[in-house]
């Protein structure tokens, strides 16, 4: 028997498993979607063929780009929509009394066989106004998916923005950890965070269970607890570690620490930077050593990190070495970050210069504290000798902005466009179904994201193209692309005999959002006063759209 996914009607394809989170099922949805689908079924609307789009208006984080994530889950769910027999009961029961039982039969039977999906690769650069994702279905089907589908893209795109913003602050040298776990919204919030913040560029997440599920790289090691929670060298019981080759054993590694921490103390380069360390935080470093001699990072500012944490490391760090083991570094989590990054930074150089340890003073320096946009930018200017980021509540939680603000819009019924009018410009829906092009110049840049009626032709590489603002009637422009990219991509093609885009994996896609990334302008893409990205639309649309305006526009009578 072939194996197909809900709505495949061709050849077979991957069955598409359901969403991550399986709380995610059709009663994820706010209640007026099924009294609107009530309402549709009864005045015999529910199968009438609709589209609607769902777009953003405003880029958040006061920037003027965002990426686009969250597709992946939204198809998971409609590849599984059934409403089982308890949902439809608890429908049901929640419904006024005087709705008819035929409602539930009809609940029982749909699916989102007839439904298709267009959406722009998830991991995209994306801008307000364009359709992200068009659904096309019975109008009753597709309503049933408007909540689902805006709650799985509006925190995916603007978490997947934030992390993108942070890594382009820090820069493509830097590695960039998410630390977001204990402070996010829960641990959907958290989950998805790990998922997204990746997909925009961070390296590694402290989140196991994002690990397990989304295949993400880990990353992790003690916390200050560890720390205090040793009193004195005397507590490790076992002192032996083999070198790492096997080839001898240190009987004593706790003795082989303390004479390197005696050499360092003696260390005429080094002298009358500290005196005594703290034997408790020595004592934490070293066990953590025996038990991960090759992963071995310190964080060294439970006392005094010049006078006790770094000299401490140091001393364990040497003490590997001398048994074939390279330490990883150090992890700093308040004070002034940048200048304790410095003074570290020439503590190592001096072990290596004075020791003779090949590569010692570029051993990794990670930092975090409530790291964001605004500090990593500080240090930059500063200076620093940060290798590596770790970030968490500013980051997860999108603390400078609670929302993206996606909105599902209807476009067409029936073949018949339609138009959502507001004294607000900026609410004001773009009418038909569309496609949606992406023209960049001669330097490579994306020049202009233009939008037409779907059964305009496209636009073609050295065709003189007029883009038009499409509500201001002054802002246009001619333009020449040297490349055309049509943005809209068959992602789930119903009963329509479409081939469908197959759903790329996670790395993949973070492959791409870098690389996109990389290729915007850089004057759309800085923190302070960035460039707006220009989206148009054809001449033909601008002329429909202001003809429908009218057209459905009341006219006023002066009295």
């Amino acid at each position: 028997m072939e194996a197909k996914a809900n709505g495949s009607t061709r050849k077979p394809a991957r069955v598409i498993e359901g969403p991550s989170n399986p709380i995610v099922t059709p009663l994820l949805t706010d209640l007026y979607q099924f009294t609107m689908a009530y309402s549709y079924w009864k005045a015999g609307k529910h199968n009438e063929r609709a589209v609607f789009d769902l777009y953003f208006r405003k880029n958040p984080f006061n920037g003027e780009y965002t990426v686009f994530a969250g597709l992946e889950e939204c198809i998971r769910f409609i590849a599984n929509f059934r409403l089982t027999e308890e949902a439809i009961s608890f429908i049901r029961e929640t419904l006024p009394g005087s709705c008819e039982e035929g409602f539930c039969d009809y609940l029982r039977g749909i699916d989102c066989s007839d439904v298709e999906v267009y959406a722009i690769s998830e991991g995209t650069v994306v801008f307000p106004k364009v359709p992200l994702v068009r659904v096309e279905g019975p109008i009753a089907v597709v309503q049933l998916l408007e909540t689902p589908f805006l709650n799985l893209t509006n925190y995916a795109s603007l978490v997947v923005t934030n992390a993108a913003r942070h890594r382009l602050v820090a820069g493509k040298s830097k590695m960039l950890f998410e630390f977001g776990l204990r402070r996010a919204q829960g641990p959907d919030g958290a989950l998805g965070a790990s998922k997204y913040c990746y997909m925009g560029g961070f390296d590694a997440t402290s989140n196991v269970a994002a690990g397990r599920l989304f295949g993400i790289p880990l990353c992790g090691t003690h916390s200050h607890a560890f720390v205090g929670s040793f009193m004195s060298p005397d507590e490790i019981i076992e002192r032996s570690l083999h070198s790492s080759d096997r080839s001898t054993t240190c009987k004593d590694f706790v003795s082989l620490v303390q004479s390197w921490l005696s050499k360092i103390q003696w260390s005429k380069s080094l002298n009358g930077g500290f005196g005594e360390t703290n034997q408790s935080e020595l004592a934490a470093f070293m066990s953590y050593a025996l038990a991960f001699p090759n992963n071995f990072l310190a964080l060294v500012d439970t006392y005094d990190v010049m006078r006790s944490g770094i000299p401490n490391f140091c001393a364990v760090a040497l003490a590997l070495s001398d048994l074939g083991y390279k330490a990883v570094g150090i992890r700093l989590d308040s004070g002034d970050l940048a200048y304790l990054s410095c003074e570290a930074r020439k503590f190592f150089c001096a072990i290596e210069k004075e020791f003779g340890v090949p590569g010692f003073g570029r051993m990794s320096i990670t930092a975090s504290n409530d790291l964001n946009e605004e500090t990593l930018d500080a240090l930059n200017k500063q200076g620093h000798n940060v290798d590596s980021f770790g970030i968490g509540t500013y980051l997860v939680t999108c603390y400078a902005q609670a929302a993206l603000g996606c909105v599902f819009k209807l476009v067409e019924i029936n073949n018949q466009p339609r138009i959502k009018l507001s004294e607000d410009i900026s609410k004001v829906s773009i009418p038909c179904k569309k496609q949606i092009y992406r023209l960049y110049g001669k330097e490579g840049y994306p020049l202009v994201d233009i939008m037409t009626g779907d059964n305009e032709p496209s636009p073609k590489v050295g065709e003189r193209i007029l883009c038009r603002h499409p509500f201001n009637e002054s802002k246009r422009a001619y333009v020449v692309p040297h490349h055309v990219e049509g943005l809209l991509k068959c992602y789930w093609p119903g009963n329509s005999g479409k081939v469908r885009e197959e759903l790329p994996p996670l790395k993949d896609i973070r492959e791409s959002c870098i690389k996109q990334l990389e290729q915007m302008r850089p004057d759309h893409m800085r923190r302070l006063n960035p460039t707006p990205y220009k989206v148009s639309v054809s001449a033909k649309l601008y002329d429909f759209i202001h003809f429908l305006w009218l057209n459905e526009a009341p006219i006023g009578e002066l009295q």
